[in-house]
Protein backbone atom coordinates (compact mmCIF):
# COMPACT_ATOMS: atom_id res chain seq x y z
CA UNK A 1 0.00 0.00 0.00
CA UNK A 2 2.65 2.38 -1.48
CA UNK A 3 0.27 4.38 -3.23
CA UNK A 4 -1.24 7.76 -2.76
CA UNK A 5 -4.19 7.21 0.09
CA UNK A 6 -7.99 7.40 -1.24
CA UNK A 7 -9.90 10.15 -0.57
CA UNK A 8 -12.62 9.57 1.91
CA UNK A 9 -16.20 11.26 0.48
CA UNK A 10 -18.70 12.84 2.32
CA UNK A 11 -20.15 9.84 2.90
CA UNK A 12 -17.40 7.80 4.13
CA UNK A 13 -16.68 11.18 6.76
CA UNK A 14 -20.56 10.24 7.80
CA UNK A 15 -20.56 6.16 7.86
CA UNK A 16 -16.72 6.07 10.19
CA UNK A 17 -17.43 8.78 11.96
CA UNK A 18 -17.04 7.20 15.21
CA UNK A 19 -13.38 5.91 13.60
CA UNK A 20 -12.67 9.67 12.69
CA UNK A 21 -13.29 10.86 16.64
CA UNK A 22 -10.23 8.54 17.52
CA UNK A 23 -7.13 10.39 18.04
CA UNK A 24 -4.89 6.95 17.73
CA UNK A 25 -6.79 5.87 14.56
CA UNK A 26 -8.30 9.34 12.47
CA UNK A 27 -8.59 9.85 8.70
CA UNK A 28 -5.03 8.68 7.84
CA UNK A 29 -5.87 5.20 9.14
CA UNK A 30 -9.53 5.31 7.35
CA UNK A 31 -7.73 6.04 4.35
CA UNK A 32 -5.77 2.85 4.53
CA UNK A 33 -8.30 0.68 5.21
CA UNK A 34 -10.11 2.33 2.10
CA UNK A 35 -7.12 1.11 0.08
CA UNK A 36 -6.60 -2.08 1.79
CA UNK A 37 -7.17 -5.34 -0.51
CA UNK A 38 -8.19 -8.35 2.27
CA UNK A 39 -8.25 -12.71 1.15
CA UNK A 40 -10.27 -14.36 3.23
CA UNK A 41 -10.37 -17.60 3.23
CA UNK A 42 -13.86 -19.28 4.14
CA UNK A 43 -17.10 -18.07 4.83
CA UNK A 44 -18.36 -19.91 7.53
CA UNK A 45 -18.13 -19.44 11.49
CA UNK A 46 -14.98 -17.52 11.40
CA UNK A 47 -15.18 -15.78 7.75
CA UNK A 48 -19.06 -14.44 8.89
CA UNK A 49 -17.53 -12.28 11.92
CA UNK A 50 -14.47 -11.42 9.70
CA UNK A 51 -16.31 -10.22 6.74
CA UNK A 52 -19.05 -8.53 8.47
CA UNK A 53 -16.73 -6.10 10.70
CA UNK A 54 -14.15 -5.37 7.93
CA UNK A 55 -16.78 -4.67 5.35
CA UNK A 56 -18.25 -1.88 8.23
CA UNK A 57 -15.23 -1.17 9.39
CA UNK A 58 -14.76 0.47 5.80
CA UNK A 59 -12.49 -2.28 3.98
CA UNK A 60 -11.81 -1.48 0.28
CA UNK A 61 -11.49 -4.54 -1.42
CA UNK A 62 -12.73 -8.58 -0.23
CA UNK A 63 -11.74 -11.45 -1.17
CA UNK A 64 -13.98 -14.70 -0.15
CA UNK A 65 -12.95 -18.02 -0.68
CA UNK A 66 -15.39 -20.72 -0.28
CA UNK A 67 -17.30 -23.82 -2.37
CA UNK A 68 -19.62 -24.47 -0.07
CA UNK A 69 -23.32 -23.71 0.27
CA UNK A 70 -25.52 -22.43 3.05
CA UNK A 71 -26.45 -25.77 5.29
CA UNK A 72 -29.25 -25.48 8.04
CA UNK A 73 -26.37 -26.62 10.55
CA UNK A 74 -24.82 -23.76 10.14
CA UNK A 75 -27.08 -21.16 11.52
CA UNK A 76 -25.89 -21.84 14.75
CA UNK A 77 -22.91 -20.13 14.45
CA UNK A 78 -22.32 -18.59 10.85
CA UNK A 79 -24.23 -15.33 11.24
CA UNK A 80 -23.60 -14.30 7.29
CA UNK A 81 -26.60 -16.39 6.85
CA UNK A 82 -30.30 -16.62 7.29
CA UNK A 83 -32.70 -19.73 7.03
CA UNK A 84 -34.09 -18.42 3.68
CA UNK A 85 -30.35 -19.12 2.34
CA UNK A 86 -30.45 -22.54 2.69
CA UNK A 87 -29.36 -24.47 -0.27
CA UNK A 88 -27.69 -21.41 -1.59
CA UNK A 89 -24.16 -21.03 -2.71
CA UNK A 90 -22.67 -19.28 0.56
CA UNK A 91 -20.80 -16.57 -1.48
CA UNK A 92 -23.69 -15.58 -3.17
CA UNK A 93 -25.55 -15.33 -0.04
CA UNK A 94 -22.89 -13.43 1.74
CA UNK A 95 -22.28 -10.85 -1.12
CA UNK A 96 -26.47 -10.00 -0.65
CA UNK A 97 -25.53 -9.02 3.10
CA UNK A 98 -22.12 -7.24 2.75
CA UNK A 99 -23.09 -5.31 0.00
CA UNK A 100 -26.38 -4.02 1.47
CA UNK A 101 -24.64 -3.28 4.65
CA UNK A 102 -21.61 -1.20 2.46
CA UNK A 103 -22.36 -0.47 -1.36
CA UNK A 104 -19.05 0.87 -1.86
CA UNK A 105 -17.45 -2.51 -1.05
CA UNK A 106 -15.59 -3.94 -3.78
CA UNK A 107 -15.89 -7.77 -3.36
CA UNK A 108 -14.16 -10.33 -5.01
CA UNK A 109 -15.66 -13.99 -4.89
CA UNK A 110 -13.89 -17.31 -5.28
CA UNK A 111 -16.13 -19.93 -5.42
CA UNK A 112 -13.96 -22.76 -5.27
CA UNK A 113 -11.77 -24.55 -2.98
CA UNK A 114 -7.78 -22.75 -1.71
CA UNK A 115 -5.80 -25.65 -3.14
CA UNK A 116 -2.15 -26.37 -4.09
CA UNK A 117 -3.10 -25.41 -7.64
CA UNK A 118 -4.89 -22.18 -7.41
CA UNK A 119 -3.48 -20.94 -3.77
CA UNK A 120 -0.93 -18.27 -5.18
CA UNK A 121 -2.86 -17.14 -7.89
CA UNK A 122 -5.69 -16.11 -5.51
CA UNK A 123 -4.08 -14.20 -2.82
CA UNK A 124 -1.67 -12.19 -5.61
CA UNK A 125 -2.60 -9.14 -4.83
CA UNK A 126 -3.90 -8.83 -1.53
CA UNK A 127 -2.31 -6.86 1.64
CA UNK A 128 -3.00 -9.77 4.10
CA UNK A 129 -4.54 -13.50 4.03
CA UNK A 130 -7.02 -14.29 7.01
CA UNK A 131 -7.70 -17.87 7.34
CA UNK A 132 -11.20 -18.42 8.61
CA UNK A 133 -10.94 -22.33 7.77
CA UNK A 134 -10.71 -25.24 10.07
CA UNK A 135 -8.26 -27.76 8.41
CA UNK A 136 -4.69 -28.24 9.03
CA UNK A 137 -3.81 -28.57 4.65
CA UNK A 138 -5.32 -24.90 3.87
CA UNK A 139 -3.79 -24.13 7.38
CA UNK A 140 -0.21 -25.27 5.86
CA UNK A 141 -1.13 -23.94 2.44
CA UNK A 142 -2.20 -20.27 3.72
CA UNK A 143 0.90 -19.61 5.71
CA UNK A 144 3.41 -20.93 2.89
CA UNK A 145 1.66 -18.81 0.52
CA UNK A 146 1.95 -15.99 2.72
CA UNK A 147 5.33 -16.11 3.20
CA UNK A 148 5.95 -16.34 -0.23
CA UNK A 149 4.36 -13.34 -1.05
CA UNK A 150 5.80 -11.44 2.05
CA UNK A 151 2.05 -10.57 3.66
CA UNK A 152 0.36 -11.09 7.04
CA UNK A 153 -1.17 -14.28 7.88
CA UNK A 154 -3.97 -14.29 10.61
CA UNK A 155 -4.44 -16.92 12.01
CA UNK A 156 -7.91 -18.40 13.84
CA UNK A 157 -8.78 -21.64 15.21
CA UNK A 158 -11.59 -22.66 17.24
CA UNK A 159 -12.98 -26.69 18.71
CA UNK A 160 -15.77 -26.57 21.16
CA UNK A 161 -15.28 -23.93 23.79
CA UNK A 162 -11.91 -22.83 23.06
CA UNK A 163 -10.05 -20.87 20.26
CA UNK A 164 -6.55 -19.27 19.44
CA UNK A 165 -5.57 -16.10 16.83
CA UNK A 166 -2.40 -15.61 16.03
CA UNK A 167 -0.16 -13.47 13.45
CA UNK A 168 1.95 -14.87 11.16
CA UNK A 169 4.68 -12.32 9.48
CA UNK A 170 8.13 -13.58 9.22
CA UNK A 171 8.85 -10.42 6.77
CA UNK A 172 7.79 -8.58 10.23
CA UNK A 173 10.21 -10.61 12.13
CA UNK A 174 7.63 -13.17 13.66
CA UNK A 175 7.48 -16.50 13.05
CA UNK A 176 4.93 -18.39 10.84
CA UNK A 177 2.51 -21.50 11.60
CA UNK A 178 5.01 -23.70 10.83
CA UNK A 179 7.60 -22.19 13.18
CA UNK A 180 4.74 -23.24 15.97
CA UNK A 181 3.51 -26.65 14.44
CA UNK A 182 6.38 -27.83 12.06
CA UNK A 183 4.19 -31.22 11.77
CA UNK A 184 0.56 -31.74 11.67
CA UNK A 185 -1.50 -33.66 14.57
CA UNK A 186 -1.93 -37.48 13.33
CA UNK A 187 -5.07 -37.92 11.49
CA UNK A 188 -8.42 -37.97 13.58
CA UNK A 189 -6.18 -36.49 16.50
CA UNK A 190 -7.92 -33.27 16.34
CA UNK A 191 -11.70 -33.32 15.22
CA UNK A 192 -12.77 -30.91 12.95
CA UNK A 193 -15.71 -28.31 14.24
CA UNK A 194 -18.34 -30.59 12.44
CA UNK A 195 -16.94 -33.86 14.29
CA UNK A 196 -16.20 -32.54 17.49
CA UNK A 197 -18.87 -29.40 17.84
CA UNK A 198 -18.13 -25.63 18.67
CA UNK A 199 -20.27 -23.65 20.70
CA UNK A 200 -22.00 -21.21 18.20
CA UNK A 201 -20.50 -17.77 20.32
CA UNK A 202 -17.03 -18.65 20.36
CA UNK A 203 -16.14 -18.42 16.24
CA UNK A 204 -17.95 -14.97 16.88
CA UNK A 205 -15.16 -14.42 19.36
CA UNK A 206 -12.25 -15.49 17.31
CA UNK A 207 -13.46 -14.24 13.96
CA UNK A 208 -13.92 -10.47 15.25
CA UNK A 209 -10.41 -11.01 16.63
CA UNK A 210 -8.96 -11.66 13.32
CA UNK A 211 -11.14 -9.25 12.26
CA UNK A 212 -9.61 -6.52 14.71
CA UNK A 213 -5.66 -7.90 14.16
CA UNK A 214 -6.09 -7.59 10.50
CA UNK A 215 -7.39 -3.65 10.68
CA UNK A 216 -4.24 -3.03 13.36
CA UNK A 217 -1.83 -4.67 10.61
CA UNK A 218 -3.34 -2.31 7.48
CA UNK A 219 -3.76 0.87 9.22
CA UNK A 220 -0.84 0.11 11.56
CA UNK A 221 -2.28 0.89 15.04
CA UNK A 222 -1.51 -0.87 17.99
CA UNK A 223 0.62 -3.86 19.05
CA UNK A 224 -0.33 -7.14 16.87
CA UNK A 225 -0.11 -10.68 17.88
CA UNK A 226 2.99 -10.90 16.14
CA UNK A 227 4.86 -13.74 17.56
CA UNK A 228 2.51 -14.64 20.09
CA UNK A 229 -0.37 -16.81 20.15
CA UNK A 230 -3.92 -15.81 22.46
CA UNK A 231 -5.86 -19.01 23.85
CA UNK A 232 -9.07 -18.55 25.29
CA UNK A 233 -11.24 -21.22 27.24
CA UNK A 234 -14.46 -19.61 26.97
CA UNK A 235 -16.12 -21.89 29.83
CA UNK A 236 -14.08 -19.94 32.38
CA UNK A 237 -13.27 -16.71 30.39
CA UNK A 238 -9.27 -17.26 30.71
CA UNK A 239 -7.11 -15.84 28.20
CA UNK A 240 -3.39 -16.74 27.84
CA UNK A 241 -1.06 -15.51 25.92
CA UNK A 242 1.79 -17.77 24.48
CA UNK A 243 5.32 -16.42 22.88
CA UNK A 244 6.17 -17.78 19.91
CA UNK A 245 10.12 -17.71 18.45
CA UNK A 246 11.30 -18.08 14.65
CA UNK A 247 12.65 -21.74 13.65
CA UNK A 248 15.84 -21.06 11.98
CA UNK A 249 15.37 -24.05 10.70
CA UNK A 250 12.05 -23.82 9.03
CA UNK A 251 11.43 -25.35 5.29
CA UNK A 252 8.93 -21.89 4.44
CA UNK A 253 10.59 -19.02 6.08
CA UNK A 254 14.10 -19.94 7.76
CA UNK A 255 17.34 -18.74 5.77
CA UNK A 256 17.59 -21.90 3.73
CA UNK A 257 14.07 -22.74 3.02
CA UNK A 258 13.19 -26.46 1.24
CA UNK A 259 9.68 -25.70 0.30
CA UNK A 260 9.79 -22.83 -1.96
CA UNK A 261 6.45 -24.29 -4.36
CA UNK A 262 3.07 -25.54 -3.16
CA UNK A 263 3.72 -29.32 -1.79
CA UNK A 264 0.90 -31.94 -1.43
CA UNK A 265 -0.63 -30.80 1.75
CA UNK A 266 -3.34 -33.09 2.12
CA UNK A 267 -0.81 -35.71 2.17
CA UNK A 268 1.63 -33.83 4.07
CA UNK A 269 -1.55 -33.84 6.84
CA UNK A 270 -2.66 -37.11 6.40
CA UNK A 271 -5.86 -36.32 5.44
CA UNK A 272 -7.37 -37.67 1.74
CA UNK A 273 -7.76 -34.72 -0.80
CA UNK A 274 -10.65 -32.01 -0.88
CA UNK A 275 -12.03 -34.29 -3.93
CA UNK A 276 -12.73 -37.58 -1.99
CA UNK A 277 -15.58 -38.10 0.00
CA UNK A 278 -13.85 -40.73 2.23
CA UNK A 279 -12.31 -39.29 5.64
CA UNK A 280 -9.88 -42.44 6.18
CA UNK A 281 -6.69 -43.44 5.55
CA UNK A 282 -6.10 -45.72 2.71
CA UNK A 283 -4.58 -48.35 5.63
CA UNK A 284 -7.90 -48.15 7.29
CA UNK A 285 -10.63 -51.22 5.90
CA UNK A 286 -13.71 -48.71 4.95
CA UNK A 287 -16.94 -49.96 3.25
CA UNK A 288 -19.78 -47.57 1.45
CA UNK A 289 -23.10 -46.87 3.13
CA UNK A 290 -24.34 -48.54 0.07
CA UNK A 291 -22.35 -51.98 0.90
CA UNK A 292 -23.40 -51.64 4.40
CA UNK A 293 -27.39 -51.69 3.65
CA UNK A 294 -26.77 -54.31 1.07
CA UNK A 295 -24.60 -56.66 3.71
CA UNK A 296 -27.50 -55.62 6.25
CA UNK A 297 -30.35 -56.54 3.51
CA UNK A 298 -28.93 -59.85 3.06
CA UNK A 299 -29.24 -61.08 6.78
CA UNK A 300 -24.95 -60.38 7.58
CA UNK A 301 -24.42 -60.90 10.74
CA UNK A 302 -22.77 -57.53 11.18
CA UNK A 303 -22.01 -55.73 14.72
CA UNK A 304 -22.54 -52.05 14.03
CA UNK A 305 -20.24 -49.68 16.28
CA UNK A 306 -21.55 -46.01 16.90
CA UNK A 307 -18.40 -44.20 18.43
CA UNK A 308 -20.45 -40.87 18.65
CA UNK A 309 -21.20 -38.95 22.07
CA UNK A 310 -24.80 -40.40 23.96
CA UNK A 311 -26.58 -36.76 22.69
CA UNK A 312 -25.57 -37.62 19.11
CA UNK A 313 -26.87 -41.08 19.47
CA UNK A 314 -30.22 -39.97 20.74
CA UNK A 315 -30.40 -37.12 18.24
CA UNK A 316 -29.65 -39.39 14.80
CA UNK A 317 -28.86 -43.50 14.65
CA UNK A 318 -29.01 -46.45 12.48
CA UNK A 319 -31.24 -48.81 13.46
CA UNK A 320 -29.88 -51.46 15.64
CA UNK A 321 -26.12 -49.48 16.37
CA UNK A 322 -24.31 -50.31 19.90
CA UNK A 323 -23.15 -47.47 21.14
CA UNK A 324 -19.43 -46.61 22.53
CA UNK A 325 -17.88 -43.25 22.45
CA UNK A 326 -14.95 -42.77 21.46
CA UNK A 327 -13.02 -41.97 24.43
CA UNK A 328 -14.60 -44.85 25.90
CA UNK A 329 -13.21 -47.84 23.28
CA UNK A 330 -9.54 -48.39 24.68
CA UNK A 331 -11.16 -49.55 27.98
CA UNK A 332 -14.19 -51.37 26.51
CA UNK A 333 -12.59 -53.53 23.50
CA UNK A 334 -13.33 -56.45 25.31
CA UNK A 335 -17.10 -56.16 24.69
CA UNK A 336 -17.04 -56.51 21.28
CA UNK A 337 -17.69 -59.50 19.72
CA UNK A 338 -13.92 -60.99 17.98
CA UNK A 339 -14.81 -63.52 14.83
CA UNK A 340 -18.10 -61.32 13.97
CA UNK A 341 -17.75 -58.43 11.24
CA UNK A 342 -17.53 -55.07 13.44
CA UNK A 343 -18.79 -51.92 11.07
CA UNK A 344 -17.83 -48.51 12.83
CA UNK A 345 -19.36 -45.34 12.61
CA UNK A 346 -19.88 -42.04 13.22
CA UNK A 347 -21.15 -38.55 12.30
CA UNK A 348 -18.47 -37.98 8.90
CA UNK A 349 -15.81 -41.10 8.99
CA UNK A 350 -13.24 -39.69 11.49
CA UNK A 351 -13.64 -40.82 14.45
CA UNK A 352 -14.65 -43.91 13.43
CA UNK A 353 -11.70 -44.10 11.64
CA UNK A 354 -9.44 -43.73 14.81
CA UNK A 355 -11.79 -46.57 16.43
CA UNK A 356 -10.90 -48.78 13.52
CA UNK A 357 -7.52 -48.28 13.76
CA UNK A 358 -7.56 -48.72 17.61
CA UNK A 359 -9.24 -52.06 17.25
CA UNK A 360 -6.78 -53.35 14.29
CA UNK A 361 -3.86 -52.76 16.59
CA UNK A 362 -5.47 -54.50 19.52
CA UNK A 363 -5.95 -57.87 17.45
CA UNK A 364 -9.10 -57.08 15.74
CA UNK A 365 -9.11 -58.08 12.21
CA UNK A 366 -12.58 -57.66 10.29
CA UNK A 367 -13.61 -54.34 11.19
CA UNK A 368 -14.46 -51.63 8.59
CA UNK A 369 -14.80 -47.98 8.95
CA UNK A 370 -18.32 -46.77 7.51
CA UNK A 371 -17.00 -43.66 4.29
CA UNK A 372 -19.09 -40.78 5.48
CA UNK A 373 -20.72 -41.73 8.71
CA UNK A 374 -24.02 -41.49 9.44
CA UNK A 375 -24.58 -38.08 7.46
CA UNK A 376 -23.79 -40.23 4.21
CA UNK A 377 -26.20 -42.77 6.00
CA UNK A 378 -29.00 -40.26 5.99
CA UNK A 379 -28.11 -38.75 2.75
CA UNK A 380 -28.01 -41.77 0.14
CA UNK A 381 -29.94 -44.76 2.01
CA UNK A 382 -32.39 -42.94 4.84
CA UNK A 383 -33.05 -39.46 4.67
CA UNK A 384 -35.55 -39.90 7.63
CA UNK A 385 -32.66 -40.10 9.76
CA UNK A 386 -31.95 -36.66 11.22
CA UNK A 387 -28.70 -34.75 9.93
CA UNK A 388 -27.43 -32.45 12.69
Amino acid sequence: MDDPLPDLTPDDLQRYARHLTIPEFGREAQQRLKAARVLCIGAGGLGSPISLYLTAAGIGTLGLVDPDTVDVSNLQRQILFDSTQVGRPKLEAAAERLRAMNPALQLHLHSEPFTAANARELASGYDLIIDGTDNFPTRYLSNDVAVWLGIPNVYGSILRFEGQVSVFAPHLGGPCYRCMAPTPPAPGLVPTCAEGGVLGVLPGMIGTWQALEAIKLLTGIGQPLIGRLLHVDALTLRFRTFNLRRDPECPVCGPHPSITEPIDYEGFCGVPSFQSNAMTSPQIPTITVEELQSLRAQGAEIYLLDVREPDEHATARIEGSNLIPLSQIPHRHHELPRGQRIVVHCKAGGRSAKAVQHLMEQGFEDVHNVEGGILAWSDRIDPKVPKY
